[in-house]
């Protein structure tokens, strides 16, 4: 719980503090005079994928900072090479997110766990740091607790980043039978609380997201599970807390479909951990007509099936995206056959009123991009802050099994140089003294102090003006342990200063505070820091980031360029793809039978109606009503918009019942490397009445690029996935039904629209 109070400033006992800590302390060198610090670490830059130095695929990515300062990467167990074999999960680590080095395989065939099957595979892992350990999250595909494939999540736990790890004599969730199989138990994601709760979200499509409380050591479920997502939409789970939210950010549709991969992800969010989850319209990803805010969605250039992801803070405050995706030119690992080639790619996540998108919506990077922030300013050696004489005062150099080399604090310490005044500090701090740590920004009497008081078990952050001084706490919940490494993070910009105690620096919270400051406070000032006993690592201090909070242009429809409006039966200017005699002109409108005639595979059997799209850029729009029911299985009604070069290469956007549950879907059919792929993008929640929408322009080498929206009003638009077509495809666009003919119903659609694009 967090409170804040005004009131005359409350620093005589701080004082006093100091004054005790440096009487019979080290004398301290002469500072050099406080300056205004402009230069910035130098600049990273990547380009994607960042795991291309050591790896063909590296797919399901989990990352964390380790104590002692490198960046570690974990993958699923793919093969990492062509023609190499499958190992038992892999990690590899970096010392700035761009430049990977890869370490080894978590397990061999010796230290994997006893209670999975020989044949089984591991997958999604997912890495924290609890109560002084590493712990590895992971799924199991099969166990010999049941027969038949019976999914799990496993944890094991090491003292370092790269192990050696212990598996757990059992699973963290078991298997969970359902009839006669059982629900798919994968894709753990950990979540830590500032109540000192722990979570793990899993699931997948079958069974749907749940999550579980854990026990106090994080490797058992306890009590009911509570489920968080609809089954048949998302996977791959990750959940982090942010300004009093909750984001449940989780991918959708096929992982794994080569050259047609539609995979993306999306985000809901609560305040509460447990849910309900809800989007940026309020639509439930519980819903069978699921909600979710698009995070991260392919854009047209190399990279399709962008997904799994996870979430890291760099040290200015700006947090990135890492996650996998594939190259739609060369999608596989030619040996062994099957396997997708998936490397890991990173880029910017950005926070747009209040939801995560991928650089400001513009999805996936390709080619050179600013890479994130992995240094310090003030000539800090971020691993080591007491190498080189750059802090003054009180403190010795000391090591630690975990952090290595670090500052031991026996009093009050300062840099030299001033920090900027809008700044992000991060450092790591363990004590097991019960006097406060002290962190102060800033000078006089604008001054911010941030301090973590064990004695109290409080988050404390304050600064003044004049005779009055503005306050904010918050409870360091009882059972944590201030002795092992726990990540202080603090982040001052004109008109509010946060800081955050946590764990793993994965949106995990201990404790949080944030406090409005008043215009004009900040100050350029040396960063002091004040502690008896407290050891500091990873000490970094930054300029903050400078948030992107636009987003990208979507497409904006304009003239009318041609439009049917179904009023004469002959249809004049369309042709028919093996007409369906049911379809009819009929009240302005055409009204078409869902049949069970489908494109998907070879020898297409669906009926479609086809016209010459304008020259140039243009968006197509029709509004469909289609009642495909509510829950039950309607295996795979559908009708909507489609783009038709020939049977085997055709794009289709279309309201589709796809179990339970009620989706728009932008799909593709391909024929490439001998083999014919289908795959989709599913975009939002469909109603009864859909107005959908398909964006078509050209890039730079010619190719077709096409862009999805739907609307469930006809002014609002979601805007989804881009498909390409090979440059110089002839392709006419058009209407399509199909996918079951029981029960009977029909698609009605009132007009098709081609717009220009203003």
């Amino acid at each position: 719980m967090t409170h804040r109070t005004t009131r005359p400033r409350r620093t005589a006992a701080l004082a006093a503090l100091v004054l005790v800590l440096t009487a019979g302390a080290l004398a301290p060198a002469q500072a050099a005079g406080p300056r205004r610090q402009e230069e910035t670490p130098a600049a990273t830059e990547y380009t994607n994928p960042v795991t291309a130095g050591f790896s063909d695929t590296y797919a399901d990515p989990a990352v964390i900072r380790g104590k002692d300062g490198w960046w570690y990467l974990y993958a699923t167990s793919d093969p990492l090479v062509e023609g190499g074999e499958f190992g038992l999960m892999h990690v590899s680590r970096s010392r700035d997110l761009v430049d990977w080095e890869y370490v080894d395989t978590i397990f061999d065939e010796d230290t994997r766990p006893g209670w999975a099957t020989a044949t089984s595979f591991f997958w999604a892992p997912d890495i924290r740091y609890v109560d002084g350990q590493y712990v590895l999250y992971y799924t199991v595909t099969d166990t010999v607790l049941n027969a038949g494939d019976d999914s799990a999540i496993g944890a094991a736990t090491a003292p370092t980043p790269t192990g050696p790890w212990t598996p757990t004599e059992e699973p963290v969730v078991p298997p969970r039978p359902d009839g006669g199989g059982f629900l798919w138990t994968f894709d753990p994601s950990m979540l830590a609380t500032d109540d000192g709760t722990r979570y793990l979200y899993y699931g997948s499509y079958y069974g749907g997201l749940w999550v579980s409380e854990l026990d106090e050591t994080g490797l058992r479920a306890v009590g009911e599970a509570t489920q968080v997502a609809v089954n048949d939409k998302f996977e791959g789970a990750y959940v982090l807390e942010r300004d009093g939210w909750y984001y449940l950010m989780a991918s959708s549709a096929n992982c794994c479909a080569g050259p047609s991969t539609g995979y993306s992800v999306f985000a809901g969010r609560s305040q509460s951990p447990l849910g309900p989850f809800v989007d940026h319209e309020g639509v439930s990803l519980l819903d069978t007509r699921p909600g979710g805010t698009q995070v991260l969605v392919q854009n047209g250039n190399r990279w399709i099936g962008a997904g799994h992801h996870a979430v890291v803070t760099d040290l200015s405050g700006q947090d990135w995206i890492l996650y996998h995706a594939i190259d739609r030119e060369d999608p596989w690992l030619a040996e062994p056959g099957g396997v997708n080639r998936r490397p890991t790619l990173m880029d910017r996540l950005d926070w747009v009123d209040g939801w995560p998108v991928t650089r400001g919506g513009a999805g996936p990077s390709e080619g050179p991009q600013p890479g994130p922030v992995s240094g310090s300013l003030l000539g800090l050696t971020v691993t080591d802050p007491a190498e080189g004489n750059v802090l003054r005062g009180s403190y010795r150099a000391d090591t630690d099994p975990q952090s290595g080399g670090h500052a031991l604090l026996r009093g009050r310490v300062w840099t030299r140089e001033a920090a900027p005044q809008e700044v992000h500090v991060e450092l790591d701090l363990r004590t097991r003294q019960p006097d406060p740590f002290v962190l102060r920004l800033g000078r006089g009497s604008n001054q911010v102090e941030v301090s973590v008081d064990p004695g109290r078990r409080e988050l404390h952050v304050e600064y003044g003006h004049g005779r009055f001084q503005e306050e904010v706490t918050a409870a360091i919940p009882p059972g944590y342990d201030l002795s092992v490494w726990t990540a202080l993070q603090v982040h001052l910009v004109e008109g509010e200063v946060r800081a955050r105690l946590s764990e793993s620096r994965l949106g995990d919270v201990v404790a949080e505070v944030a406090l409005d400051l008043r215009p004009g406070v900040l100050r350029s000032a040396p960063l002091e820091m004040v502690g008896r006993g407290a050891h500091v690592d990873n000490l970094s201090v930054n300029a903050a980031h400078e948030p992107v909070t636009t987003p990208v242009a979507e497409p904006q429809a304009g003239d009318v360029l041609l439009e049917e409006e179904f009023t004469d039966a002959d249809l004049a200017g369309w042709e028919w793809v093996r007409q369906d005699a049911g379809a009819r002109v009929e009240g302005g409108a055409l009204v078409w039978p869902v049949g069970a005639g489908d494109l998907v595979g070879p020898g297409g059997t669906g009926g479609v109606l086809l016209h010459e799209p304008p020259e140039g850029d243009w968006i197509v729009e029709t509004r469909m009503t289609l009642d495909l029911g509510d829950t039950e299985v309607r295996n795979y009604q559908q009708g909507g918009l489609i783009v038709h070069a020939d049977d085997d290469t055709f794009l289709r956007l279309g309201h589709v019942a796809i179990w339970n549950t009620r989706q728009v879907e932008f799909g593709k059919e391909v024929r490439q490397d001998g083999f014919l792929s289908w795959g989709g993008h599913t975009s939002g929640p469909p109603a009864d009445t859909t107005w959908l929408r398909i964006h078509h322009t050209t890039n730079d080498a010619g190719e077709h690029l096409y862009r999805s929206a739907l609307s469930t009003d006809g002014q609002t638009w979601r805007w989804g996935a881009t498909w390409t077509l090979p440059a110089g495809t002839d392709a006419r666009v058009g209407l399509y039904t199909g996918g079951g003919a029981s029960p009977a119903t029909e698609a009605v659609f009132d007009y098709v629209r081609f717009l220009s694009v203003t």
